[in-house]
């Protein structure tokens, strides 16, 4: 006969566990890096570079005034369409998901415009708006918006009814029952279409950028690649991936501190 709890594993300590997670944290990418440079050392290809000469690269082409000139652009127009995509998506989101007849009259409507890949857009957005910012933060919005849209209708249609009741027995007006249930309630599938709406507003601002424009993290990745600068190239591309990881990890914060009610809610069910 065995003692209470003999068979369990125990559980890890929490100094294992941040050293697990240290250890994949640096150690993953070191070792990618490592075998990166074996392999580019080895290899005759010429547009395989290795680590310092990328990083070579990186030093002389964005740090200076490309920061001013392409960076800082970019960057702007990715938050504008963001931001923008934010703010229309979850307003008509909670609109379409609240009123049901609405939503069954626009459901054909939004299935159409969703199926239509953005890039293609950018033809007509260029002659509609001309070569401009604005033409470019819309081609953004055109693709970021919908998954906070779609996520932000299924959301406000799963609000439980029961609270809805209790908040409509008690008299809460409509506006107060909105920031105080509604939104509270969706939430969660909010922040997972702004999750998914910051990676294609990223691809979006690359692509309408290399279509039409004279600057831009887009523009001067498609510039090196026709003029054979390789490492040029491969610099541009590691900085869009070194924006991609700020705004996820940016996000991860916000989201931590918006849904600090739901992921605490979260450990108790575990418990």
């Amino acid at each position: 006969m065995t003692a209470p709890g003999e068979g369990r594993a125990r559980p890890r300590s929490l100094g294992v566990r941040v050293a697990e997670n240290l250890l994949f944290a640096v150690g993953l990418p070191v070792l990618a890096i490592g075998l990166w440079a074996v392999w580019s050392t080895r290899s005759t290809n010429r547009f395989l570079v290795g680590p310092h000469t990328l990083l070579d690269a990186f030093r002389q082409t964005w740090i200076g005034p490309a920061i001013v000139d392409d960076v800082l652009p970019s960057v702007y127009r990715l938050l504008a369409g963001v931001f923008a995509s934010i703010l229309l998506g979850v307003a008509a989101g909670v609109v379409i998901g609240r009123l049901r007849p609405l939503r069954e009259i626009l459901e054909p409507l939004l299935e159409f415009f969703r199926a239509i890949p953005p890039p293609v857009l950018i033809p007509v957005a260029m002659l509609l708006l001309g070569i401009t910012d604005t033409m470019k933060v819309v081609v953004i919005v055109s693709g970021a918006i919908w998954p906070i849209l779609l996520n932000t209708i299924e959301g406000v249609r799963a609000t439980d009814s029961v609270m809805m009741e209790t908040a409509r027995s008690f008299r809460i007006s409509r506006w107060d029952r909105l920031w105080l249930v509604i939104l509270p309630a969706a939430s969660p599938r909010i922040m997972t279409g702004v999750r998914q709406a910051l990676s294609v507003a990223l691809i979006l601002m690359v692509i309408s950028e290399m279509f039409a424009s004279s600057a831009g993290l887009g523009y001067r990745i498609a510039y090196f690649q026709r003029n054979y600068l390789i490492a040029e190239m491969w610099s541009g591309i590691l900085l869009l991936g070194l924006i991609g990881v700020f705004l996820a990890v940016v996000f991860g914060v916000v989201e931590r501190r918006v849904l600090r009610w739901y992921h605490g809610l979260k450990e108790v069910t575990r418990g």
